[in-house]
This record gives C-alpha cells, sequence and structure tokens, in this order.
C-alpha cells in the first residue's frame, strides 16, 4: 500500500473515532438535559416545594416544615375555603407565603370577639387550636383601613394564617388577587416526622 493510500486510511480513521467519542459524549449530555427539562417543566407548572420561614401556620405547618404544592389547579379553578394556598406576597414582592383560604369572593367575613364568621355563620376551626382571631393593630401602609364585616371582593380570597396571633395576613394587607395564588399546598413532606396532608 502507498504512503497517500495509509495515510488517506488513516485520516478516515481518525474520523471514525473522533464521530465514537462526541456519541459517547452526547451519550451522557443528552439525558441530563432532558432530565433538567422536564424538572424545569414540572416545578414550574405542575409541583414545587416551598421551605415555610415562619410560625404563622403552626401548628399545622411548623418553621422550617417543607410544604409541596402542586400547581396545576391554580390554572382550572379558583381556591376553595379552608384550602392552604401558595401566593405572592402583596405586601413584599419576591416573597412567597403559605396560608388558609377563610373565605372567597361574595362571602361576608366578620371577627367577634376572636371568632371568625363567614356568611354569618361562625368556623369550626380546629387548626387554629382555639387561638383567637382578632383584627390586627397595623394594615399594610397603602391599603385602606380594614373594617369589619366587610365582602370579600370579586377576584380575590381572605386568607388568614392557623397561629392566628402571630401572622400577618388578609387582617394586614387584605383581600389577596387571585392572580397572586398560584398553588394549592398538598402536605408537609419535610421532616419525615412531620408528614401530614391538608
Amino acid at each position: 500500500m502507498s504512503d497517500s493510500a495509509e495515510e488517506t486510511t488513516n485520516v478516515a480513521e481518525d474520523k471514525e473515532e473522533e464521530k465514537e467519542e462526541e456519541g459517547g459524549f452526547w451519550w451522557w449530555i443528552k439525558p441530563m438535559v432532558c432530565a433538567v427539562v422536564v424538572v424545569l417543566i414540572i416545578r414550574i407548572f405542575v409541583m414545587e416545594m416551598f421551605k415555610v420561614p415562619t410560625g404563622s401556620m403552626e401548628e399545622t405547618i411548623m418553621t422550617g416544615d417543607m410544604v409541596l404544592t402542586e400547581k396545576v389547579t391554580a390554572h382550572f379553578s379558583g381556591p376553595k375555603q379552608g384550602d392552604v394556598v401558595v401566593f405572592t406576597n402583596p405586601a413584599m414582592d419576591g416573597t412567597v407565603l403559605v396560608k388558609r383560604v377563610i373565605a372567597t369572593a361574595g362571602q361576608q367575613l366578620d371577627l367577634i370577639d376572636g371568632v371568625v364568621y363567614v356568611d354569618g355563620q361562625a368556623l369550626d376551626e380546629p387548626y387554629t387550636l382555639d387561638k383567637p382571631s382578632y383584627p390586627l393593630d397595623t394594615q399594610l401602609p397603602g391599603i385602606p383601613a380594614i373594617s369589619y364585616p366587610l365582602t370579600v371582593p370579586e377576584g380575590t380570597v381572605w386568607v388568614m394564617g392557623d397561629n392566628r396571633i402571630n401572622s400577618r395576613d388578609s387582617r394586614y394587607f387584605g383581600p389577596v388577587s387571585l392572580e397572586l395564588v398560584f398553588g394549592h399546598g398538598m402536605f408537609v413532606c419535610w421532616p419525615p416526622s412531620h408528614w401530614h396532608g391538608f
């Protein structure tokens, strides 16, 4: 075989080896890229975990608990009374809050002697552990003063933390726009000793 023929053969073999090496590289990268994309899609549109940094939902959700939230129903139906929801804090951009829906649009809400009334009926709220529900002394600057009774406006929900004596909620920032509600709390998923659904 001539030198030129050998060189041609060697070049062809080198190119084939390069293709195999590239194929091996992409064989590892493609599944990882796909996995990242799937995780991002699930996180953005389906479900996400949030760490609760305060005690406003104790004893239902303890400080530091991780809550698994599903986002699908928020796109198709509004939250219902009693749901634990996740929403963008109306008082501070970029933070997320977890509270319970106490009343929905059109319902009348009142706070009388530490008891919550919705449409004239006292709510049975075992999750508060008998902590009283009083109006807060201060409201978020810039919103109208909150007086009771009140009717929850269309397109909003009234939310409160289960720890009524330590929660800045709708008593502070008013009704929450449904546009800010993006998830429905399903259960505490961490730590394992706190696992339970809502």
